[in-house]
């Protein structure tokens, strides 16, 4: 039976209504986690603070987008939430890199592959807004690629990153890789909450990696 958002979604009523409150809880749990931690850094730890402010705004603008995104239904809005909500996982790629190369690292190498992850999630961006619902699977492979680029630094990784962080790093990378699976299995019902469900796994990963980092 079809629903009264089926012209504007691709989702039935309770599959937009799951998708929306998945990302909803993660919104306000990026929140309040982010002001925990920034509240237990002292002034004086600049690099720091800037470091856990970029990657949790940028928790905080993915969630929010996605939860507007399967929350509205005005065609319009529509469009450009979905925009937004796509541009803003190479936010959360980028954002997520930051604490561990410049607080975790901190080394030329580290340096250097910041502004090369900021280049490509830019680009990542400019794409998105270029090409509107066009090379879903390009965009993939993009978010993909930015992911793992980390594996540059993995010696250095390695050497200098706590071994709680490293192991909830590479736990958190291949939560999102496994879930992407769900992501393309178009004709699984549920499938994108449970897309939602691997993102909230792969966040609290990485979160909590970049706590011990602290």
């Amino acid at each position: 039976m079809n629903t009264h958002n089926d012209a504007l979604s691709s989702y039935s009523k309770n599959e937009e209504r799951l998708n929306a409150i998945t990302h909803a809880l993660g919104a306000m749990a990026s929140l309040i986690a982010t002001l925990f931690l920034l509240s237990h850094i002292p002034p004086s730890e600049e690099l720091t603070l800037m470091s856990i402010a970029v990657y949790g705004a940028s928790l905080v603008t993915l969630f929010t987008a996605s939860t507007l995104y399967h929350s509205i239904f005005i065609a319009r809005a529509r469009r450009w939430l979905k925009v937004f909500d796509h541009c803003a996982i190479y936010l959360l790629i980028a954002g997520t890199y930051t604490p561990f190369l410049l607080i975790g690292l901190g080394t030329p190498l580290a340096m250097g592959l910041i502004w090369v992850i900021w280049f490509v999630a830019l680009i990542g961006v400019l794409f998105k807004l270029r090409f509107v619902g066009r090379y879903k699977r390009f965009s993939v492979a993009l978010y993909l690629l930015m992911g793992w680029l980390s594996l540059i630094a993995i010696y250095q990784m390695w050497l200098l990153l706590p071994l709680a962080s490293l192991v909830l790093l590479a736990a958190g990378g291949v939560t999102y890789t496994l879930g992407v699976g769900f992501y393309l299995a178009k004709t699984l019902p549920y499938h994108h909450a449970i897309w939602h469900v691997f993102v909230l796994g792969g966040a609290t990963c990485h979160f909590i990696a970049v706590a011990y980092l602290l």
